[in-house]
């Protein structure tokens, strides 16, 4: 090889280069039994090749002027790492394996500086030192190589020379005679070392290469060496051409504007950009934005002044720009508040609802006195179906502001509502901003619907991200990540609907004031149906009064025959489906009206979906009717007790849930206890086992309120006495014997009076509750607050 490759310097160190195999076979003399020996750094001379060596140090000219005169041989052995530095080396600082090395020839220059040129004779290995000073001379012996020329090794030196092809192809500055040498040599282990001082590879892994005297071996270490060579030959060519092929684009792009630019020049339509640069300015100068807001736009258009249109990145600036200016960070519309106005409007788009119409009348009172209050957040909670939604829609009425709907139903991702960093492809504002910028106003009604449906995964927590949104003393500066500037959001009214509050966070849920509206009476939604739905469905199906008329018996036999349910959407699809039939012939020519009776809706809907089963139920001792209540309101519950001949054991079935299960195990303790109070020999537990069913076995069930109704089935399974078929009773008990309070009282006395129940047993801790019902849905019940089960068996059973 042309090119020396000098050593590091140090202390007793000659330096040396590898140049590459003789093209002349020397003859090998004999090894004296002692050689001088001359520590090199970071160099390893191999058998028959040929390396300049370059001594610095003069303490070792002694050692080459000495052996010219002599044999011309000397020991070359590599100083181990740590010992680099020392300044007299000795054994323990050498290598164990060297080369034995024949002087070529040698040369002094100007300076003192000893050139030579050595050739590799074998491999040796230091047995001990002899001498010290003047400088070190060892015993050494003469090491063979050890070959084996089977099939292997010739498959090893096949894929050497293959990989070494391949290196010397991707490998800047390698000579490529080197490639013609490789397949001249037969000898594997010549081929290995060759091979081997033409890589660029660690010192140390160099001299692991030396000391590999059997041949398979070294071969083996060597492909390894090739391979990993080969490997980041292979991705630097990669990175390369992934550069130049960006470099080739760039220039490319850069030549095509160019000329683009001059073509339209030549064409006298300038440039497109002029002109919408020009607009921007415009509207940024005639837009009265936050002092924040204005810089942040102020930044990002001198940036894309600086950009061409077709960039990428032009897009991108100019769509924030355009959400910067078109977003309406003070544009008002102005309050018309009214309280008469505002009382009459929900008055004719809700009916009842009086506690939340009263609260949104006093809200409108202290905005009229107090413009510049903090809007409460409302949360409307109630069953499906209840008008909560559209009570959204007459509160922006009331108030003459635009209304925004969003549903927050199903979200799981944080950046729906704070928006995504303009880093992504595709990034928006979030749900909140993007509603403002709808809505065209920053102080619309903005309903947050189903809020009680959001999700959390490891895209984040949109509840959390709520927290700053429904919060008045945060959120005068919510930060969108998209906009990066502060939006005001506390002239908002924002009103957020539930089904239910147990799946709203605590936090969130203690920024809300709670509203909760219950379901509708038989007799209310025979009023709504009237009032309301059946007048707008004639008009979405075409129709007049002239054309269909519902009897009051009819909508009341749809009521209770056709719909089961707290609010009054499948009231509106029954409605909608005579409706329909109706068209149908009207569509035909029928001129006369048409009138509803109670006996025409078999022939039109078909048989009753519903009937009253509490008397057929309750008839047989052992069944009792208790009160739930669930996500679309209240709803009663059978639960069903029979015995058996047996040995006391107890089964349950019907989906119940743990509590609800403990339930029953305390109640049968609880009847137990009381066995001779209610008549029963205590020989009627240890010779029967009971059973204790809860139908619609399909819907899980848990819950502590019904444990009043399981220890009356199991009373009146034991003494025999039915349930009376008229009552219904909700609460939990204790093994004393105490009732305990439990929730959703109006949700529950509601199921209770659309299933034609007359007398319903609460707890008297739910006194309070029980006030707040009004007196037009208790007409026609009696409410029995009880404290104990005594009270209760004795006010349920026959």
């Amino acid at each position: 090889m042309s090119d020396e490759i000098k050593a590091k310097e140090g202390p007793g160190q000659a330096q040396a280069g590898p140049v590459g195999p003789s093209p002349i076979q020397l003859d090998q003399p004999e090894l004296p039994e002692a050689l001088p020996l001359l520590p090199l750094a970071e160099m390893h001379l191999y058998p028959r090749m040929i390396y300049p060596v370059i001594i610095v140090d003069h303490r070792l000219a002694a050692v080459v002027q000495d052996t010219v005169l002599k044999e011309r041989i000397v020991g070359l052995f590599a100083l181990k790492e740590e010992s680099r530095d020392k300044e007299q080396p000795d054994r323990e600082d050498l290598e164990p394996v060297g080369t034995a090395a024949f002087i070529l020839k040698m040369n002094t220059t100007e300076n003192g500086t000893l050139r030579m040129m050595v050739q590799g004779v074998s491999r040796i290995k230091l047995l001990e030192m002899v001498e010290t000073d003047p400088y070190l001379i060892g015993r050494v012996e003469a090491l063979a190589d050890v070959i084996e020329m089977d099939d292997e090794t010739k498959a090893l030196m096949t894929s050497a020379r293959s990989l070494f092809k391949k290196v010397l192809e991707l490998a800047p500055g390698m000579p490529a005679e080197l490639q013609v040498m490789s397949e001249t040599v037969d000898h594997p282990g010549l081929l290995a070392d060759m091979i081997a001082s033409a890589l660029n590879i660690a010192p140390r892994d160099k001299q692991d290469v030396l000391k590999a005297l059997n041949v398979k071996a070294r071969l083996k270490k060597v492909i390894f060496f090739l391979q990993s060579q080969l490997d980041i030959l292979e991705l630097g060519s990669k990175i390369q051409s992934q550069i130049k092929g960006q470099i080739d684009k760039t220039q490319r792009e850069y030549y095509l504007r160019e000329q683009l630019k001059a073509i339209q020049s030549e064409l006298g339509e300038g440039d497109e950009t002029a002109g919408e640069l020009e607009e921007l300015n415009r509207r940024l100068a005639e837009k009265n934005l936050p002092e924040e807001a204005r810089r942040a736009a102020q930044k990002e258009l001198a940036r894309l002044k600086r950009m061409h249109s077709s960039s990428a990145e032009y897009s991108v600036s100019r769509t924030y720009l355009d959400w910067i200016l078109d977003l309406p960070w003070r544009e008002a519309t102005e309050d018309t508040i009214d309280i008469d106005r505002s009382q009459a409007i929900l008055d004719r788009d809700h009916f009842d609802l009086e506690k939340v119409k009263k609260r949104i009348i006093e809200y409108l009172a202290v905005r009229r006195l107090k413009p510049d209050m903090k809007g409460p957040i409302l949360c409307l909670v109630g069953p499906p179906g209840t008008g909560k939604t559209s009570l959204g829609r007459s509160i922006a009425r009331a108030l003459g502001r635009k209304f925004v709907r969003i549903s927050l139903g199903g979200v799981r991702d944080e950046a729906e509502i704070r928006g995504h960093r303009r880093t992504y492809v595709g990034a928006l504002p979030g749900r909140i901003i993007q509603g403002i910028n709808k809505a065209g106003s920053s102080n619309p009604v903005f309903m947050l619907d189903e809020i009680d449906k959001l999700g959390a995964d490891f895209r984040g927590d949109p509840s959390s991200a709520l927290l700053e949104v429904l919060d008045p003393e945060q959120n005068f500066s919510f930060s969108d990540h998209y906009l990066e500037a502060a939006f005001d959001l506390s002239p908002v009214m924002f009103i957020t609907t539930a089904n239910v509050l147990d799946t709203i966070p605590g936090p969130l849920r203690d920024r809300m004031e709670i509203l909760q509206l219950a379901g509708y009476t038989n007799e209310e939604k025979a009023l709504i149906a009237k009032r309301y739905l059946i007048p707008r469905q004639r008009e979405a199906h075409g129709l007049t009064a002239k054309d269909i008329v519902l009897r009051d018996g009819a909508v009341k036999r749809l009521i209770a025959d056709y719909t089961r349910e707290a609010g009054l959407r499948n009231l509106e699809r029954e409605i909608a489906n005579v409706c329909r039939q109706v068209a149908v012939q009207v569509a035909r020519g029928r001129k006369q009206k048409t009138i509803i009776k109670t006996d025409d809706l078999v022939g039109l809907l078909g048989p009753a979906k519903f009937e009253s089963e509490v008397r057929a139920r309750t008839s047989p001792a052992g069944v009792a009717t208790g009160l739930a209540w669930t996500q679309a309101g209240g709803d009663i519950l059978f639960i069903e007790a029979t015995a058996m001949p047996g040995k006391g054991q107890l089964t349950l079935t019907g989906q119940l849930g743990e509590v609800m299960k403990e339930s029953v195990q305390a109640g049968l303790s609880l009847v137990r206890s009381r066995s001779a109070k209610l008549g029963v020999k205590d020989e009627f537990f240890a010779q029967n086992d009971i059973h204790l069913h809860v139908p619609a076995g399909a819907i899980p069930k848990d819950g502590p309120s019904a444990g009043v109704t399981m220890v009356t089935a199991l009373a009146s399974l034991v003494t025999g006495r039915p349930v009376r078929p008229d009552v219904a009773m909700t609460g939990e008990i204790t093994l004393r014997g105490l009732v305990l309070p439990v929730g959703g009282i109006k949700e529950k006395v509601l199921a209770a009076k659309r299933a034609g129940i007359k007398n319903v047993i609460l707890p008297a801790r739910n006194a309070n509750d029980a006030a707040e019902i009004s007196e037009e849905l208790k007409k026609g019940l009696k409410l029995h607050l009880v404290k104990t089960i005594d009270e209760v068996l004795k006010s349920a059973l026959k």
